[in-house]
Formats: C-alpha cells, structure tokens, sequence
C-alpha cells in the first residue's frame, strides 16, 4: 500500500512538471521581490476592471473593534498557511487526526488572555467556536459572496459561504454558515459541526449613530473513542504495515460522543451627541451600550460506562450537561479630541448562572448545583498618537460580585512608516478560574467536584518589531500565580489542581522571508522556556516552520501560482493528554514525547477572484512511516491529498 501512496505521489509530481515546460516565461518578474508585484494585472486588465467594477478598496471589513481592511483577493504564503478548518494561521497547534477536533497546544500567548470573568468549560472545544472578536461587519458597494471548499478525510467535506450586501449606503446585511463532516480514518472518529452567523450593521447619513448587531447559533459534534488500546498501542508504534488501514486499530470505546452548543445575541450601538470636524482636528462627544446575551450547552453522552474514567453512578446512558447563560450589558461613554487623545469610560452589570439541574451529596461533601450572581464592573480606554508614538491603555476592575477581577494593559509603539514599527507591550491580569475548575458533576464518579480556589494572577510584558523587509519578531515574558491545571491524581484519574508556586515562561518568535528571483524562503522560528513550574507547564523548546516555494505567472498572466515543500518540526516535550469527559486537556509528566517533522507540498493557484489550493500533506511518511501523536493514545495524521478553493464573487 506504501509503494502505491509512492507512485501517486510522483505521478502528480511529473503532470506539475510537465505543466512547468508549457508555460511562458515572463523574465521580466525575475527581479521582483515583493509578492504584491507579482499579482499586479497587466495595464490593459486594470483599465478593464476600473471601467466596470468598482474598486477593491471599497469592500470593507470591520471588527467590532473598528479596525476596517479590505477584501484580500490575492495569494500568497500567508493564504496557504490559513487554509484550513480555522481559516486562521495554526503555527504552534499540532492537530488531531480527524479534521474538526482538538489542538494540543505547542505554545501559549498569554498577552491575548484579557478576560475578568471566568470562562465556559471544554477548552479543547472551543477552537472553532466564534466569540464576538471572531464575528465580522461589511460594507459593500455590490453583493459580495465568499465560498470556501475544503476536502477531509473520508466521506464529508469542509465549507464556508458568506453573503452580504448593502440594501443602502448605510445599512449592511450578512449571512455565513461554516459547516464540516468528516468520517475520520479511525474507529469512532466522525466530526459534525456548523456555525451559522448574521449581521447588521448601520452608520447614519450624518455619522452620529451606528449600529453593529449579530446572531450566531453553533453545534460542534465530535465522536469520541478514548484513543488507541494497548494491543493497538504496539502495533502502531511498531509501524506495523498490516494496520496502514488505520480502522483496523481498536480503541477504547465506541459509544460516546461529546457536544458544545451556543447561541449568542450582540449589540452595540452609539450616539454622538456632539461632532466636529475640520481640516485640523476631530472632535467628538458619543455614548454608547452594548449587550451580549450568551448561552452555552456542553453535553458528553457515552452508550455504558467505561472502567477508563472510573466507578459511575450510572451503568447505562451516561449523560452529562453543562450549562452556562450570561448576559453583559455595557454602557460607555467617548470624547476624542484628534489623534491627541481618545477616552473611554465604561460601566458594566454582568448576570450569570452556571451548573446543573440536581444537587449531589458525596461521602466527601455536599456538591451544589449552581454558580450564579451579579457582577458590576468599570473600566476605561485610553488612546494618543503623537509624532509617531502610539500609546494605549485600558483597565477593567469588578467592583461588586462573588468573583473578583482586573485586567490592566498598556502599549507604547513607534511608526516610522508602514513598514517599521516597533512596541512595548504590558499587562496585569487577576481572574477566578474557568467555572469547571470551580464546579463540575458528572455520572462519573471521579467527575465530581466543588474547589475554593484562588485567583490566577498573570504578568506579561511583551516587546515586538514590525519590519517584513529586515525581521518580524516578538518577545514575551509572562509569570503566573496560582494557576490552576488539570492533572492525574494518585489514581490516575484527572483532576483540577492549583499550583501553589510559580510559573515564568518566556517565547522569543521570529520570522523573515528571503526572495530570489522566482523563489522564496519564508521562515518562522520559535524558542521558549519555562523558567519555573515545568511540573505545571510543559511547551516544546523549539518550534519551527520552513517553506520554500515557487511563484510566477503563466499562461500569459492568466494564471498566478505558488508551490512548494513546508516543513514543520517540533522539539521533544511532556505533551499533554486529551480527556474526552471534560473535553480539556490535562497536564501529564510520566512520559514525554519526541517531536518529529512534517513535509507538504503545496500547489496554490489564482485565477481572478479564485484560489484554488493542492496539497500533499505529511509526505514525509511515505518514506518513514508514522507513530506520531497529537496527544497520548491518540495517534497523528497520516499521508493526505486535499485540495479546495477560496473564491470571491462580486455581483
């Protein structure tokens, strides 16, 4: 079967060269340096496209942040990289072996981490669930449509559609659904998941008021099967050839399948009560509220108990359900004054009820059945730019409540132009743990639990450098108090745990891109360290991901393509385990794990609005087989071929 993966390989290989000795050379581009050069239309295209469609600069993208791009519609190695379930960037994730699961974590960016208040349960689920920095707003001269296709592995497929349009100048409607299935190579492995999203959003012919509201309904499903058996343990590392038909390896169970529902309501709108502009300065007086209505179901159902996680109240019908309701309402007010200074003050009543519907009396004491509360909270923003300084702060404490919190930061950057920036960056962080660290019930016995744990407090201090000509790069340095993990107790049963010691971590990232003429080099290099609390904290030292590739026009210009070999690797470490009851992973030290490399090649190809995207993914083991893991018992990704596309309709 080996020898066949081979073969195919190289006669994709040879059609991908043959197609190389038909194309024109356009020696002209063998100078060109930047990847923007190389998708510029001839004259004659530009004035064809200018005459009849409007202009790409006016399709516009806004966060709820404000922060406005435009719609990309060109390729290169950044669109490879985001090609994927996520659509974002996965350096530092190492995937499971069915599209739509987990990542166990080969890095952490704790600078992002800016949350008050304790987060839902089933982190490892949560990769793909769309929070409200993950929904987006248009304004669109014409229709626009965006369809992204992705082949998986066995029976399914991955899509995206996005669809949005102005009824007016100022009002924007969008609908997107992104859903997945996929069989999976494995027993019991299928996944099932869609993210359904709307929006709308307003802006008054007189710039006073605006609006940005959405809706989003998800269900994420993932079959689980405990991961491989220990008979099946040995024939996998053995690399024994007879099981290359991985559905021939037996796992642990095959009745259990775990859930994360969600259903999110948004709004934000606000008033400026007083505005001014002029040739010198902005002013402005706004007021504002917003509301996030969430709610969250997570769900573990399993046929009959399985001796892997213990002794059961329940011997049939396992069934396990987590909930969580919360609704923030937010109230702000906004004076700019130019680019001297933006302030925000913010005034914030969370209301939130998490738990289960029944009460357990233990042998070991009284489990309750709900954590609820009222949470008031205020903050503030600040923001100046001054002859090429940036400063930004903003702050948020919770003033009244159960559960106490702040989380201050600060950043001060310097631009000498687009292409050189370079910022310091500071933050303080104090937070109640995730609410199934406080309290969690379970038919499993060992799942029980009701702790009185601390406050995690966190510093960060990061430093970056914005210069894709010379060397992007970022440094950070976090320590970290009381935190809080899952581990193994004596038993080997998984628990929550807090570290009564500390955690320094510290990463150091870099990334550069070297050109030649048509080829390129792109490099991205990660050291990181942890200083103390290796017991509670495990990363590999080094992470790295390397591509080479080829890019040119062919066919008198009608074709733009890139292609190459990425090579990923990571160093040995302590990885950690995957708990399907709790859909989190959990801190191990009993055995580490070498880290190993991956190949890919890549062949990516625009035609206008289109990107179509071809990829041999883990090609290397055609030629050394795979025992890898994503996670302990749960095996890595074989040889693939996928291929989809990425194209973006203007009407």
């Amino acid at each position: 079967m080996g020898k066949n993966k081979i073969l195919l390989v190289f006669s994709l290989l040879f059609c991908v060269h043959v197609n190389a000795q038909e194309r024109k050379l356009n020696r002209g581009n063998a100078e060109v340096q930047d990847r923007d050069a190389f998708e510029q239309p001839d004259a004659r295209q530009s004035k064809e496209s200018s005459v009849e469609k409007a202009p790409i600069s006016l399709y516009k993208i806004v966060s709820a942040e404000n922060d406005t791009t435009i719609v990309d519609t060109s390729l290169h190695i950044y669109k490879d990289y985001k090609f994927n379930y996520l659509r974002k960037d996965n350096f530092g994730l190492l995937p499971f072996s069915n599209v739509g699961r987990s990542y166990n974590r080969l890095t952490y960016d704790f600078l992002r981490e800016r949350e008050i208040m304790p987060q839902f349960g089933a982190r490892a689920r949560h990769y793909n669930f769309m929070e409200v920095e993950d929904i987006f707003y248009y304004n669109v001269p014409t229709p626009f449509t965006e369809l992204f296709f992705k082949t998986v592995f066995e029976q399914g497929q991955a899509v995206d559609a996005l669809f949005t349009v102005n009824t007016s100048p100022n009002l924007n409607l969008s609908i997107g659904y992104k859903g997945l299935r996929s069989l999976g190579r494995y027993k019991h492995l299928l996944t099932s998941t869609g993210n359904f999203r709307a929006t709308v959003s307003y802006n008054s012919p007189n710039e006073r008021y605006s609006l940005k509201t959405h809706f989003v309904s998800q269900d994420l499903l993932n079959e689980e099967n405990g991961g491989l058996t220990p008979a099946s343990l040995e024939q996998y590392l053995a690399k024994n050839p007879e099981f290359e038909d991985r559905s021939r390896l037996d796992v642990n169970f095959e009745d259990a399948q775990s859930t994360l529902f969600g259903k999110r309501f948004y709004l934000d709108h606000s008033y400026a009560l007083y505005k001014k502009s002029d040739s010198l300065v902005e002013r402005d007086l706004t007021i504002g509220y917003t509301i996030n209505h969430t709610y969250k179901k997570y769900q573990y159902q399993q046929s009959s108990a399985n001796d892997l996680f213990g002794p059961s109240f329940e011997q049939v019908g396992i069934k396990d359900e987590t909930r969580l309701t919360s609704t923030s309402n937010e109230v702000y007010v906004g004076f700019t004054a130019g680019n001297l200074a933006k302030v925000v003050a913010k005034g914030k009543f969370t209301r939130y009820d998490y738990g289960y519907n029944t009460v357990l009396d233990l042998q070991e004491g009284f489990i309750t059945n709900r954590l609820q509360g009222d949470i008031v909270s205020a903050g503030g923003e600040y923001t100046g730019t001054l002859a090429g300084f940036q400063f930004q702060a903003d702050g948020m404490i919770n003033l009244t409540g159960e559960f106490s919190g702040y989380d201050l930061g600060a950043r001060l950057s310097y631009a000498s132009s687009p292409n050189f920036v370079v910022a310091a960056t500071a933050n303080l962080n104090d937070r109640a743990p995730n609410y199934n660290f406080l309290l969690y019930q379970s038919d499993y016995i060992n799942y029980n639990w009701q702790t009185s744990f601390s406050n995690v407090s966190r510093q960060s201090l990061g430093f970056d450098l914005w210069a894709p000509k010379f060397l992007n790069a970022n440094f950070e340095f976090t320590t970290i108090n009381d935190m809080v993990y899952f581990g193994l107790d004596e038993n080997d049963m998984v628990q929550p745990f807090q570290h009564a010691g500390q955690v320094t971590f510290f990463k150091v990232k870099a990334q550069r891109e070297l050109t030649y003429g048509l080829f390129a080099l792109n490099n991205t290099v990660l050291y990181q360290n942890v200083l103390d609390g290796t017991q509670v904290l495990n990363v590999p030292d080094l992470i790295t991901r390397n591509t080479f590739y080829y890019r040119d026009h062919w066919f008198r210009r009608a074709l733009y393509l890139e292609t190459g070999f990425t090579l990923n690797y990571f160093t040995s470490y302590a990885m950690n385990g995957y708990d399907p009851v709790l859909a989190e992973f959990y801190v191990q030290n009993e055995q580490e794990f070498d880290g190993f490399p991956t190949v890919d090649f890549f062949f990516n190809g625009k035609i206008r609005q289109a990107r179509i995207f071809f990829k041999l993914e883990h090609l290397n083991e055609l030629i050394q087989g795979n025992n890898n893991f994503s996670a302990p018992l749960y095996p890595y990704r074989d040889f693939g071929v996928r291929f989809g596309l990425v194209w973006n309709m203007f009407m």
